[in-house]
């Protein structure tokens, strides 16, 4: 028994199970994996049993980890990624009951679509997860700074974070886990609005040097300090999505055209204090960088990929064209598209360069923007 899950063999039709998996294994997906004759769950050595268990989904995992002790000792020790968002009552107690038996595990998710999760599984995970690098918490609304502080102490190696939506967070908890999470790359804080403030921004940008993506999406707290400190502090940024985040202005924009070379999508939805300024910036910014690729022989893609300008109303074609025209991988045409302008009525004439060859012969372009 694990949880409320009962694991007994005859409850789980693993003969069944057990020969459909092999066929899989050993053919559509393994067709070069040898078996020999295996008459017991124990004989199944650990490379072919791990190779079966990543062709199910983890609940399975769980399941079979109450085959037999041999199948249990090589699913705890070996086993790098868990998710339990499949379970949608008491993972709280699933976790406390799981998490200490898996040694060796990097990845936890554990999204959940109504909230389970409290203080006390947190801890379990920082106190026997030393080695995790990617942790999933969102829409864990119980949770409390007393979390964050945990994490902080235990997992020191994490470069994926997620606690989108995690409302009870406080600034001082998120600054503090900056200071000794110092390896996170991937940052997701959308709807953390207590947390995303200037201040855990600042600590951020002052200790997470690596850090290449940022998610603040409708951190309305956030205004051009933090997100200035971010810029300056984390260079490598390439993903930052500003969505909602109504007090930014020019500064914030052009701090990160500055200061970021290798950002290649930017979210500005909503964002209705930008101007034409913070769009010639990121375009200079974008020919600067390509110059200086050429000189160094670099050969990656040039320029912004991903631009969401949708609902900045005081923007002019000409500003917004300048960017277009600088990032070739940004488009307008259909089926490409990744220069998001709804609600930008006023934007209708900007194009990409392929969707103006497509109609090279109109002198006029009837479709509006998206």
């Amino acid at each position: 028994m694990v949880g409320n899950y009962n694991l007994k063999t005859e409850d789980l039709n693993l003969n069944l199970w057990f020969e459909n998996l092999m066929m899989v294994a050993g053919g559509e997906k393994g067709g070069n994996m040898k078996v020999g004759v295996i008459t017991e769950w124990k004989d199944i050595p650990v490379e072919l049993l791990m190779h079966i268990l990543s062709l199910v989904d983890d609940q399975a995992v769980i399941r079979a980890s109450g085959v037999c002790r041999g199948w249990r000792d090589s699913i705890y020790f070996g086993l790098a990624r868990l998710s339990l968002s499949w379970c949608n009552k008491n993972m709280n107690n699933l976790v406390i009951s799981l998490v200490p038996k898996f040694a060796k595990l990097q990845t936890l998710i554990l999204r959940q679509d109504k909230p389970q999760l409290e203080d006390e599984a947190v801890r379990t995970i920082a106190n026997f997860c030393h080695d995790l690098q990617i942790l999933d918490l969102s829409k864990s609304f119980k949770l409390t700074d007393a979390s964050l502080f945990a994490i902080a102490h235990g997992c020191r190696d994490l470069t994926k974070l997620n606690i989108s939506a995690c409302s009870a967070f406080s600034d001082n908890a998120l600054a503090y886990l900056a200071g000794f999470c110092r390896k996170l790359k991937v940052l997701n804080l959308c709807g953390c609005v207590r947390a995303a403030s200037d201040t855990a921004l600042q600590a951020i940008g002052h200790y997470c040097n690596q850090l290449q993506s940022l998610n603040l999406g409708w951190c309305d707290e956030v205004s051009d300090v933090g997100v200035m400190s971010l810029a300056y502090g984390c260079p490598d940024l390439r993903t930052v999505d500003l969505c909602g985040c109504l007090k930014i202005t020019d500064d914030s924009v052009i701090a990160l055209a500055n200061r970021c070379p290798h950002l290649r999508s930017l979210g500005l939805y909503f964002c209705k204090n930008i101007t034409d300024n913070a769009m010639y910036s990121l375009a200079q910014s974008k020919v600067k960088n390509r110059m200086w690729e050429a000189v160094k022989g670099g050969n990656e893609e040039d320029g912004l990929r991903n631009l969401n300008i949708s609902q900045c109303t005081s923007l002019t074609p000409s500003a917004v064209q300048a960017v277009c025209d600088s990032s070739p991988a940004l488009h307008t045409c259909s089926g490409r598209h990744s220069l998001i302008m709804s609600g930008c009525l006023n934007l209708t004439s900007v194009h990409c360069a392929c969707a103006i060859h497509a109609h090279r012969g109109i002198k006029t372009f009837p479709h509006t923007a998206h």
